[in-house]
């Protein structure tokens, strides 16, 4: 059956719904404008050619009035071109600064967009490994790409309000000023301009909000589907996932549709009054002409005003419109950023020397969220400098969710983890990160050069370390056998080469690292034999001289391990070497003999 829903995505809503007394308009738009402070020069200019922008309407209004009652009547040539001179400047200047205002204020948004999604990527790879369990890929994606452009529209979109707003007051002063009845009649109307202002807005904000939703939605199934393209082919579900994309494509195109039927229903209702004031203004001043009450010149300059006087009130509410689709897309940002939900991974000040002494488990429990029971029920273990640990049991005893814990991927619900008698809370993650190697059957490689990855852990290094570093891991034959050797790009998750030759990279990667503490976990289950030996050697030269922690589901690999750890249902049940323990440990001599026996068959 196709997924039917995204639950991380509305989990995320849900829970965003409930926290969004701490995030009110006011607050969601104050933190959105105070990513501009740092542009506070740009943002003074842009306000200023604002300023000046503002009375330049008005002033074109009443040289209209001027023109045809005074120059045109007396039929001053000289004044004429002087007044024409003086509408082309102003039409110049009202170019210009409007240009000014509208390209720093968007340039400006383009570096605070470099902000924000630096900041929010920032905090998002320093939260701690349970929220990505929690969390889809693609709406974190999309978070970073898509909903930070939405918020930096509001500060340019202020500024536009604002400006709007002072050449709104600059012609209601010049219709007032021209005929004060004449203006009340043009005016009466602007109270029903200002309801679908409000009314439109809340529906744009609301379907705004459910655009960014669903944008997740399709870029969850993107990465899905891109990241898992094998799997797709070999149960020839391609049809299946172009159905899966379909409805969140459809999901998207509708409110996005939605959103446009709003937002430009309240700029034709705004085109509607603006079209009943003028008629009544019309019709009103145009009797008053016919009567000898008004000029024609105060009638075509307030006609001039009106015009003008509704192009603000439009624009006003296209600026509503884009704040509410900033403030849609701040939510889901400042979520990430402000929510009591989501912290960064706590840390102490100690710093990790590099000298391992000792590491030990203290009466360690955890239970993953929603799991039925717990992975680590109890446990307790010591491993000294330069022990060889090897940790064994059946698939679910807990032996990944133990190592896990030394890098403090996840942390312990009750008991301690002390390394060299000191508490993993107390290490800065970064000294105790990088006292750790870790290989695993996940190998991961970056869509980079050789070189790149095997010296990932350091900014600074020699191209001769780097290939030391590869022959102690075996991979430097088939490296120089590469089209460009070490500059060769490996591709994404290293798919142009094989399984056993991503573990031999990974194995250099964690060489060039140089931990004292190693962890191996299932280091050689994905390979086959022929593989398996090469990696095993390069794997030997890895641990010489480290303290190392190996899991292993073939108990060949370990067997000449210092201390063998059994593990079941999440704990320890027996320790021992692998003489002691096919002597006093039930489970452990099952497992050997299976294996062995399988291995003869």
């Amino acid at each position: 059956m196709p997924r039917q829903s995204r639950p991380s995505e509305q989990g995320d809503v849900l829970a965003r719904q409930r926290d969004l007394h701490y995030m009110g308009n006011r607050y969601m738009l104050k933190r959105s404008i105070g990513y501009f402070g740092p542009y506070k020069l740009r943002v003074t200019f842009a306000v200023i050619a604002m300023l000046l922008y503002a009375p330049i309407a008005p002033a074109l209004a009443w040289l209209t009035k001027y023109v045809t009652d005074k120059v045109l009547i007396a039929k001053d040539m000289d004044m004429l071109k002087l007044c024409i001179a003086g509408l082309v400047t102003l039409i110049v200047l009202k170019g210009i600064l409007q240009f000014c205002q509208v390209y720093v204020m968007n340039s400006t948004g383009i570096l605070v967009l470099k902000d924000m999604r630096r900041d929010l990527f920032d905090k998002i790879v320093r939260l701690p490994m349970p929220f990505f369990a929690e969390s889809e890929i693609g709406m974190l994606m999309s978070r970073i790409v898509s909903d930070v452009v939405a918020v930096r529209q509001c500060l340019p979109s202020v500024i536009m309000f604002i400006r709007q707003v002072f050449t709104l007051l600059g012609l209601i002063g010049m219709v007032i000023y021209l005929d004060a009845h004449l203006a009340f009649w043009s005016l009466v109307v602007m109270p029903a301009a200002l309801y679908p202002l409000i009314w439109f807005g809340k529906k744009v904000r609301k379907y705004g909000r459910k655009m960014q939703a669903e944008l997740s939605g399709v870029n969850v199934v993107l990465e899905e589907s891109f990241s898992g393209i094998k799997v797709i082919k070999a149960f020839a579900n391609e049809l299946r996932e172009s159905r899966r994309f379909d409805k969140e494509n459809t999901n998207l195109a509708k409110a996005i549709i939605r959103q446009i039927f709003y937002s430009e229903s309240s700029s034709r209702v705004m085109d509607f009054v603006s079209a009943g004031a003028g008629a009544t203004v019309l019709w009103i001043g145009g009797s008053r002409v016919i009567g000898g009450q008004m000029t024609p010149g105060d009638l075509t300059a307030f006609l001039v005003c009106l015009v003008q006087l509704y192009e603000p009130i439009k624009k006003i509410n296209m600026s509503n419109n884009q704040i509410q689709q900033g403030l849609a897309g701040a939510e889901r940002v400042f979520d990430i950023f402000d929510s009591p939900r989501i912290q960064v991974e706590d840390e102490g000040s100690a710093r990790f020397d590099g000298d391992f002494r000792e590491l030990s488990f203290e009466d360690v429990h955890f239970t993953y969220p929603d799991a039925p029971k717990p992975a680590l029920n109890g446990v307790s273990l010591r491993i000294e400098a330069g022990q060889r640990v090897a940790i064994v049991g059946p698939s679910g005893s807990g032996k990944t969710t133990l190592v896990n814990l030394i890098p403090r991927f996840y942390s312990p619900q009750q008991g301690l983890v002390r390394l060299n008698g000191l508490q993993l809370k107390d290490y800065s993650l970064s000294s105790l990160r990088m006292g750790l190697g870790l290989v695993s059957q996940d190998t991961f490689l970056f869509n980079d050069t050789v070189t790149a990855n095997i010296a990932y852990a350091r900014d600074e290094y020699e191209r001769d370390e780097v290939e030391r570093a590869a022959r102690g891991a075996f991979a430097h034959d088939f490296i120089m056998e590469m089209p460009d050797g070490y500059d060769t790009v490996v591709g994404e998750g290293g798919v142009k080469i094989s399984g056993g030759q991503k573990q031999r990279l990974t194995i250099a990667r964690a060489i060039m690292k140089n931990p004292p503490l190693l962890i191996l976990d299932e280091a050689t289950s994905a390979l086959d034999t022929e593989s398996e030996r090469v990696v095993q050697k390069a794997l030997e030269n890895l641990m010489q001289g480290r303290t190392s922690i190996v899991i292993a589901h073939r108990l060949s690999t370990v067997l000449n391990a210092d201390v063998i750890v059994v593990m079941e249902q999440g704990r320890v049940v027996a320790k021992g070497t692998h003489r002691e323990l096919l002597e006093s440990c039930s489970l452990y001599e099952r497992l050997y003999r299976m294996q062995f026996e399988d291995s003869a068959e």
